[in-house]
């Protein structure tokens, strides 16, 4: 497709996208949200962008081979459940470490948050895998 408005749309609505998406991730163990709504949202922000550019430039604007994109969500997913059998607890209990942030105070961070962000790589990576794959065959 080659439309000047959706082009320009997509430049200011990417970034936002991504941003939203990070927010509702991090926000996911405390309130609605998580790693996978987080990571619907980021590559709806990249479909969008493969339908404004092309396949080919949203693959050189994500930056990362899916591939490892998958793969590294996975393993932040599984280090979280390792995490809590090395503790001596049940696969995936949450555990959590108070974490000092200069000009924040504490912050409370646990393996649900790396959890999230696993499953935030997941998501993205298969679903534009999917999409990608839909755009090229289209082109």
């Amino acid at each position: 497709m080659n439309s000047t408005i959706l082009q320009t749309a997509t430049r200011y609505l990417l970034p936002l996208l991504l941003v939203f998406s990070i927010v509702v991730m991090l926000q996911g163990h405390n309130k609605p949200g998580g790693g996978f709504i987080g990571g619907l949202i980021g590559a709806a922000g990249f479909a969008l962008h493969g339908m404004a550019f092309g396949p080919r430039a949203t693959r050189t604007a994500l930056r990362a081979d899916l591939v490892v994109v998958m793969a590294l969500g996975l393993a932040f997913a599984l280090v979280a459940g390792s995490l809590a059998l090395a503790a001596g607890r049940p696969f995936l209990t949450g555990l959590w470490v108070i974490v000092p942030f200069p000009g924040f105070g504490e912050v409370k961070v646990g393996t649900p948050l790396v959890f999230d962000i696993g499953v935030y790589f997941v998501v993205i990576g298969v679903v534009m895998t999917i999409v990608l794959s839909l755009l090229e065959e289209n082109a």
